[in-house]
């Protein structure tokens, strides 16, 4: 089988445990050369393979928590392991669905898809020791959401879901450990470090792409992007951004100014 059906069989699996050791395995395989020739099928995938739960639910009546006791933190934790859940699908089905794009594009989605497996691992494992298990919180389904909305055009999907959703990560992650300092949380502040410095690096493969697929077309990229968060998020990206992160993530000073002045 070539890369973008075995991609879709881990997609689609539901079952936890499976999934993560799929991905990983998947990850490796593609460095010993899986096909990547001939076409697969493409189809509108409205719910991935996910368990039974977390129930979804929209985001208003998730409950915020502060993080002073054990009870938030666990909140916190379950809510950032869902996104991860979430971001190892996204990846997965960038691979699967976008099948005209260059070989690299599948080993960086892959290595993203893997590193997304680990951080949901080990977040897991922080929520165990505090008496909880993924599933046992609700949660939203806004990143798969607009996976749906964007899985027409690999440019709008490497614009919008790791430049924008995944993105929003590099800015409010240095808060939560900042918060969580002080508390003295230094097993999860430990687990946010790894994850803020992986995530520069999906971003920047996020943002290598969207310059790749705007060159093809023969787009200016800062205009690109911002008419594509007008079309499809309605309104600028929210301020404060984490400029260093996010400069190291693939944006340039010039385009993290325009982006500022459209939110005011």
């Amino acid at each position: 089988m070539n890369i973008h059906q075995l991609a879709y069989q881990v997609l689609m699996e539901s079952d936890i445990e499976l999934k993560l050791q799929q991905t990983i395995d998947l990850s490796f395989q593609q460095k010993d050369h899986v096909p990547i020739l001939g076409d697969f099928p493409v189809e509108r995938i409205l719910i991935p393979g996910r368990p039974a739960k977390p129930d979804l639910i929209t985001p208003k009546k998730l409950k915020h928590r502060r993080l002073n006791s054990a009870s938030g933190r666990a909140h916190l934790l379950h809510a950032v392991a869902h996104i991860e859940f979430n971001a190892i699908n996204l990846a997965l089905d960038a691979v699967y669905r976008f099948q005209q794009m260059p070989a690299d594009f599948y080993l960086d989605w892959l290595q993203i898809a893997s590193e997304e497996a680990k951080h949901f691992q080990l977040l897991c494992q922080r929520l165990e020791k505090m008496g909880y298990y993924y599933g046992d919180l609700p949660a939203h389904n806004g990143l798969w959401e607009m996976a749906v909305k964007t899985d027409h055009d690999v440019m709008i999907r490497m614009a919008l879901v790791p430049r924008v959703l995944e993105a929003r990560g590099l800015d409010v992650t240095p808060g939560m450990i900042q918060r969580l300092k002080q508390v003295d949380d230094q097993e999860t502040i430990a687990i946010l470090n790894i994850i803020l410095k992986e995530e520069i690096g999906h971003v920047a493969i996020g943002s290598k792409w969207f310059h790749y697929c705007c060159a093809q077309r023969n787009k200016d990229p800062i205009k690109t992007f911002q008419d594509l968060l007008i079309e499809y998020m309605g309104a600028p990206l929210r301020s404060p951004l984490h400029t260093e992160a996010r400069l190291q993530a693939g944006f340039t000073q010039q385009e993290l100014d325009q982006l500022l002045a459209m939110e005011k």
